[in-house]
């Protein structure tokens, strides 16, 4: 049986694992995830990579009606193949594995992070942009001016 600490390193892999699907992040991921499962064994690596795809297409054919129970079903699988690499290890590799797990999972986290192209602006949570009374607002804004224009037929000099 295994602690509490590795069973939710479990639970966050399984986690990773499905958040990673359908994403930008999605290409390292699997590719890393397969090789972390493949342990060195080429075989294994590419079997990992078939179950990682059948994961993203499960994820990504669920109906908006269904995708919550699939994804909740996803990482629940992904989390008890996890824990089962983990059990069949002793203790010192198990630790080793885990690390590297770790380590796997904070990579995945740095780069899901958010990003922006040049000109634009990077938000990692909500963003909330109100006008109040007459105002101009905006997360992005070039040339603006404010006031009343003219009115028509008037001159302005």
């Amino acid at each position: 049986m295994l602690s509490e600490t590795m069973t939710a390193l479990a639970a966050a892999g399984g986690t990773a694992v499905v958040q990673a699907a359908g994403t930008d992040a999605w290409t390292e991921v699997r590719q890393e995830v397969a090789r972390w499962f493949g342990r060195g064994s080429q075989q294994r690596e590419s079997a990992e990579l078939e179950r990682l795809d059948q994961t993203a297409g499960e994820l990504d054919a669920a109906q908006p009606t269904d995708a919550e129970r699939v994804r909740i079903r996803q990482e629940a699988a992904w989390q008890a193949r996890i824990e089962a690499v983990l059990e069949g290890l002793e203790d010192i590799q198990r630790t080793r594995v885990a690390d590297e797990l770790r380590t796997l999972l904070a990579q995945q986290t740095s780069h899901s992070g958010v990003s922006a192209s040049q000109s634009g602006l990077a938000v990692g949570g909500d963003v909330n942009v109100r006008a109040d009374h007459g105002s101009a607002a905006a997360v992005s804004m070039g040339n603006v001016t404010l006031g009343n224009p003219p009115q028509p037929g008037s001159h302005q000099d």
